[in-house]
């Protein structure tokens, strides 16, 4: 038993030791994270300690390196590098332009806002600025004399002689519709230019590129633009017909450059045909070809010039029907030489629509002459009513006898509501003592007073009387459509 003991007791006493040892370890762990945690704190606090009057690393002010410079350092560097600044202005086509500090009197002034950056950095998180880089601006110290720049800003080459950006564009050529590329120029834009050249300088930037900071005004709408192509394929594809209106000794050609002014985009934004607009086309050729009403240059019996303006006769067009044809016809892409639709014709398409065909009525001078084909076969005295008006009207629907104002006349050529040529039975041509040389005696006939022979004819009625003997050939030589002219 008691050498059991004694065998046991050696092994009591090597636990003992190992335990020792153990405790022994932890403390010396233990003390060795509390040193290192002391130390890391004491290099923490002085990081904050001293960036609080440095810059972190990685710092640039105005484009300068300032890394762990107090506020002295980078002052002094500031102003330094200022002196020797120079900015290079980069421009359209690899060209380049300098700008320098000593040509717009640019210097440095401290004026605190170096110290304000230094105070506004987090010096508390200084241990994470190591491998980044913070790029800082003090544009407030940095001052340049007015008239200087504007003088070195105003004769830069680029704001010299610039070609103006122009759109690409569809265009006619001969042919079809094609793409014209776009100009690009070099049109600077000077406030915005201003802007750019003021923020490097006051920032130490050294170069200001116009193409990267958008200095240029440049086209709005260029050659590979898709809305563009697809116009330009529309377009081919609905102007693709010309069609001709003839006027007789006018044309007027719809080709594919007035088709284009046809087209609007529907709610898909694709280009197609506007009733509306062919309308307001057809409304144009109205204005310009309908002559009821119009003021005419006409040359009388004994070769005078005069005007003549109001009366019912002349060309106007169905606008309504026309507007639809025209639609239909270059829908249907149909060329062609056409007519358009008319609500009312006249005698001659030509300019001179009156024609050669046509009735003469000279009210002062009392006379009446029929052309046909510019050739007179009537010609007689007449009396016409005070309430005869001028202008240029059509003869309406004849008729041989006929009832008028209550009476009965052998022979009526109406030309307007209420008013026409008639005869009075009871006057002869030798009644009104008719030409001496060339020039119509105005007898009692040919007076304008009122004649009662017949009953038919009263002062202001506007109608016109002939006499008896002269209106069976005034009406041969007359049919519905003549143009009558009556003037003073």
């Amino acid at each position: 038993m008691e050498e059991k003991m004694k065998e046991q007791e050696p092994v009591k006493e090597n636990g003992t030791e190992e335990k020792i040892k153990m405790s022994t370890g932890r403390k010396l762990v233990v003390s060795l994270i509390a040193v290192l945690l002391v130390l890391t704190a004491a290099v923490y606090g002085y990081g904050v300690y001293y960036f609080s009057g440095h810059f972190l690393p990685g710092t640039q002010v105005n484009g300068f390196n300032c890394s762990y410079m107090d506020q002295a350092e980078t002052e002094k560097l500031l102003e330094k590098k200022t002196q020797a600044y120079v900015l290079a202005v980069r421009t359209r086509g690899n060209g380049q332009e300098s700008m320098s500090a000593e040509e717009i009197g640019l210097v440095y002034k401290p004026d605190g806002s170096v110290k304000k950056l230094m105070n506004d950095q987090n010096r508390f998180l200084w241990f994470l600025s190591f491998g980044q880089h913070s790029a800082l601006e003090v544009p407030s110290s940095v001052f340049y004399q007015e008239e200087l720049f504007e003088q070195k800003f105003q004769n830069l080459k680029c704001l010299q002689d610039n070609v103006q950006p122009v759109d690409a564009s569809i265009e006619d050529t001969g042919n079809e519709f094609a793409i014209v590329p776009e100009t690009e120029g070099n049109l600077v834009d000077q406030e915005k230019l201003r802007e750019t050249v003021i923020k490097a300088l006051t920032t130490g930037d050294p170069v200001a590129d116009l193409e990267e900071d958008g200095c240029y005004i440049n086209p709005q709408v260029y050659g590979d633009d898709k809305r563009l192509i697809k116009d330009c394929s529309q377009m081919n594809e609905l102007t693709d017909v010309v069609i001709t209106y003839d006027f007789d000794d006018r044309k007027e050609t719809v080709d594919r450059n007035v088709i284009r002014t046809f087209l609007s985009r529907d709610e898909n934004e694709d280009l197609v045909l506007d009733k509306e607009k062919i309308a307001d086309y057809v409304k144009t050729l109205g204005a310009k070809y309908d002559t009821v009403g119009t003021e005419r240059t006409f040359e009388t019996y004994d070769n005078r010039q005069i005007s003549v303006s109001g009366g019912n006769y002349g060309w106007v067009i169905d606008q309504e029907k026309e507007a639809e044809a025209l639609y239909q016809e270059i829908i249907s892409k149909k060329i062609q030489v056409r007519k358009p639709e008319y609500k009312q014709s006249g005698m001659s398409r030509n300019t001179n629509d009156i024609g050669y065909t046509y009735v003469e009525i000279d009210l002062p001078a009392q006379r009446l002459v029929v052309y046909q084909d510019g050739t007179p076969v009537a010609d007689t005295g007449i009396s016409a009513g005070s309430g005869t008006e001028t202008g240029v009207y059509m003869v309406g629907e004849m008729k041989s006898p006929a009832e008028v104002n209550g009476g009965t006349v052998n022979f009526w050529i109406p030309y307007e509501e209420n008013a026409g040529i008639l005869d009075n039975p009871n006057l002869t041509q030798s009644d009104v003592g008719f030409w001496e040389e060339g020039i119509p005696a105005v007898s009692d006939f040919g007076s304008g007073e009122s004649s009662t022979d017949g009953g038919i004819w009263t002062d202001n009625s506007g109608y016109i009387e002939i006499p008896g003997d002269m209106a069976s050939e005034v009406y041969q030589n007359v049919r519905s459509g003549m143009p009558v002219v009556i003037y003073k």
